[in-house]
């Protein structure tokens, strides 16, 4: 199985001593989102987890100890780095230090395990088109030989964001079209290469790949693994990705993200992240006794797993 530490909040930034303590002791707790009195424990070890996927906005917090889960298990590093300031992301460094920080990581963890995330792409009267493009070559040529390819997707516009971000822009297909050519160009001219997130869209007449970001060829070719000839199902709509399992929870991230799909409440979220236990082995809260615990089916994803594992499947 394939753990992720970035889908519901970003613990790389917000919650590295937990994130450490969880695999220092081999096991977490997590709860359902949808039942949360319904609590999965997952075993944290190199013999129970085939790689751990990373996704954050800021690895800093992380780098100095990144080496106690990168020294015993597979990994794969996702790092986000927008044209947004702090009128979008209160919470997260400006671009240029966020690069600093990915050619660091880059030291420790090696090019071929990291991928750049410029995601979302959303427009503004601020973030236009051609604001895109001039900061996607500007990052692009200072990452390109640091990562092991770019992943883009424009935003969604769900309800909220209506509300909470009204002078958020429809990007129309032609504008789509423009970006996504630019950004295949920008890429090609520093041979860097580029994919698509989550798009229904092809672009692939623009040297723009759609064949997803957590996918078992990309974990296995910069771990040198050999997994199992798996469909791909995706974890949403028109995602083209390898199932993995999230440690964390919703409403967690104090990042203030304007466009954040995981916070109903940013004031809940800054809560949960100001009252959590870092010895805890749940991310937030407490575990009562009604509550159920059941212990996860970790299933492997390679040819010839370990032995121990087949004790857990």
């Amino acid at each position: 199985m394939i753990i992720n530490t970035g889908g519901r909040t970003d613990l790389a930034h917000y919650y590295p001593q937990w994130l450490l303590q969880r695999f220092k002791e081999g096991f977490v707790y997590v709860r359902n989102p949808l039942y949360p009195e319904k609590i999965t424990k997952y075993l944290l070890s190199p013999e129970t987890v085939d790689c751990v996927i990373f996704c954050s906005k800021n690895y800093a917090p992380l780098l100095d100890r990144i080496t106690e889960i990168t020294d015993k298990f597979n990994t794969y590093f996702f790092y986000t780095i927008t044209a947004y300031g702090k009128d979008i992301e209160k919470g997260i460094p400006d671009i240029d230090k966020s690069i600093d920080t990915l050619i660091k990581l880059e030291k420790i963890v090696g090019k071929e395990r990291i991928s750049w995330r410029y995601d979302p792409v959303l427009l503004t009267k601020k973030y236009t088109v051609q604001q895109h493009l001039i900061t996607f070559e500007h990052m692009t040529a200072r990452l390109h030989s640091h990562v092991r390819n770019c992943i883009f997707s424009f935003v969604q516009i769900y309800k909220k964001l209506e509300t909470n971000f009204p002078e958020l822009e429809e990007i129309s297909p032609e504008n789509k079209d423009i970006l996504a050519r630019g950004f295949g160009k920008i890429a090609a001219k520093y041979r860097m290469q580029i994919k698509t997130c989550a798009e229904k869209n092809d672009y692939t007449s623009y040297g723009i790949q759609k064949s997803g970001c957590v996918t078992l060829n990309e974990i296995a070719d910069s771990n040198d693994l050999k997994f199992k000839e798996l469909k791909h199902s995706g974890m949403r709509k028109n995602c083209r990705c390898i199932q993995s399992n999230d440690i964390g929870a919703y409403d967690t991230c104090p990042g203030g993200c304007r466009y954040c799909y995981a916070n109903s409440d940013h004031e809940l979220a800054e809560k949960n992240y100001r009252t959590h236990d870092f010895k805890s082995p749940i991310l937030t809260g407490k575990i009562s006794t009604s509550e159920q615990i059941t212990n996860a089916k970790q299933k492997s994803f390679l040819v010839n797993p370990p032995p121990q594992l087949l004790l857990f499947e």
